[in-house]
């Protein structure tokens, strides 16, 4: 990552700075408040509807052909930006930006996540303790191609009490722009200050906030490998996220057909440009006569390329189409994030390998079996070391919104406080609040040192003491 100049060393401190006099500022407005700025938000964003997918147009029309989306990509064609990276740009796909709206009002209807009571003892007499979640501060979020991201990430940050930074990728830099601009409007309507959600636009400013660690408290990127690895190489702020959706699907000898074909179409085929989109496609040995051959051409027949190692290319050399789409996979294969339509196909003795490879070559993010046997399932969720394990259900339900969170701000696969979709619980943390009714106070003296000693009686954990 460039050194930054002073001069965006200087801005980005100032921006750092009113994010963190805007979070501590808003920490003593009433939780409610931020609920009327969401519906403030939206309401915005509604009015701006056509100016939004206006700017999403100019957006687009930089990254595609104007004549034709599918005639060819300006910047794929130059190396800048992927098909997948274009389709996740486009916010006038149909229900897209209905979606993002209806996010703000599913985020404002989720309980506050804020002030609640975790843990709760009695130290001694008079002399009380509580755990008490709290927002974790200035968050700095940075994103590809994805602009209703800025309408989510906003929506979190504001109903968990977080500020937030917001830097999108510069191929959706006018509609992202407008995005922040929007809100920042209907912020200043409220009691939450036009500060609390700010956006940057350029790399040198990514830079130079990546070292204001005094003012902002977490870096939470989305996006690719290379984005990720570089972030954590060029901060002290800890970071949270994922880089690649290496998802799998395994189909386990009891898999039934029906549920085998379903699975594994759709989390290749639903979104691929999405990072729970399956990319690894496991088969048990003894469904490579009978299962593979009918799953292969269901792939097939959607123009999806099979990567095979010898024994699943082998059994399916009569299906129609194979030698079109079916070829002889690499090492590198297993560790690929395509985000297009392609699958890595291989054979596998049974759940234990299959838990092996996933746990060797994933991103350790969303995997499948397709199974009806209890112990092949148990041994699936508690062998995998995935953020989301899941039996007989699609992997692109892995998902903020259809997890019921409202939205996210990302799919974390660390091992930090926070692991899979992240909604409002992994953007709080705690603190512990103490209090003495004791008439003189309280100090150790009065439990240790010859004292009374502690009681450590559990309470009822309840409302919050303040």
């Amino acid at each position: 990552m460039s050194q930054p100049s002073s001069s965006s060393s200087n801005a980005a401190e100032s921006i750092a700075i009113a994010a963190r006099r805007a979070f501590e500022d808003s920490q003593l407005v009433d939780p409610s408040e931020r609920d009327v700025a969401l519906q403030a938000i939206r309401t915005t964003l509604e009015q701006a509807r056509d100016q939004v997918l206006a700017a999403n147009k100019q957006d687009m029309e930089a990254s595609t052909e104007i004549t034709s989306r599918h005639a060819g990509e300006k910047l794929a064609s130059e190396g800048k930006l992927s098909a997948s990276l274009v389709s996740r740009l486009d916010l006038s796909r149909p229900g897209k930006y209905d979606a993002m709206l209806q996010g703000i009002t599913d985020v404002a209807n989720l309980p506050v996540p804020t002030g609640q009571v975790t843990f709760a003892k009695e130290l001694g007499e008079g002399l009380e303790l509580q755990r008490v979640t709290c927002p974790v501060g200035v968050l700095l979020v940075i994103f590809e191609a994805r602009p209703e991201v800025v309408v989510n990430i906003a929506a979190l940050a504001i109903k968990s009490g977080n500020a937030a930074i917001l830097k999108g990728g510069k191929e959706s830099i006018n509609t992202a722009t407008l995005l922040s601009s929007l809100i920042a409007k209907a912020l200043s309507t409220t009691s939450i200050p036009p500060t609390f959600i700010q956006s940057v636009s350029t790399r040198s400013e990514i830079s130079s906030l990546l070292a204001q660690d005094r003012y902002i408290d977490l870096v939470m990127p989305r996006g690719g490998n290379e984005l990720v690895t570089n972030i954590k190489n060029n901060t002290r702020i800890p970071v949270m996220g994922h880089a690649d959706g290496i998802c799998a699907v395994y189909l386990d000898e009891s898999a039934v057909e029906e549920k085998a074909i379903r699975i594994a179409v759709e989390s290749k085929i639903d979104y691929m440009a999405a990072c729970n989109s399956a990319e690894t496609l496991l088969i048990h040995e003894s469904l490579l006569s009978t299962l593979w051959p009918k799953v292969a051409a269901a792939l097939i027949e959607k123009k999806v390329s099979l990567r095979c190692d010898p024994s699943t290319l082998s059994a399916i050399s009569s299906v129609p189409g194979a030698s079109e789409y079916a070829s002889a996979a690499v090492e590198s294969d297993w560790t690929s994030e395509y985000l297009g339509p392609t699958f890595a196909v291989r054979q596998v003795s049974g759940v234990q390998e299959a838990i092996k490879h996933i746990n060797s070559h994933s991103s350790h993010h969303t995997d499948s079996i397709v199974t009806e046997s209890e112990g092949a399932m148990s041994a699936w969720c508690r062998g995998l070391d995935s953020a989301n394990c899941f039996v007989n259900a699609s992997t692109r339900f892995s998902d903020g919104t259809r997890y019921g969170l409202g939205t996210e701000v990302g799919i974390s696969t660390g091992k930090t406080h926070a692991r899979g979709p992240v909604g409002l619980e992994g953007l709080v943390i705690y603190k512990y609040m103490m209090r003495s009714k004791a008439d003189k106070g309280s100090i150790i003296g009065d439990h240790e040192k010859g004292g009374k000693g502690y009681t450590h009686k559990d309470l009822p954990k309840g409302k919050p003491m303040f």
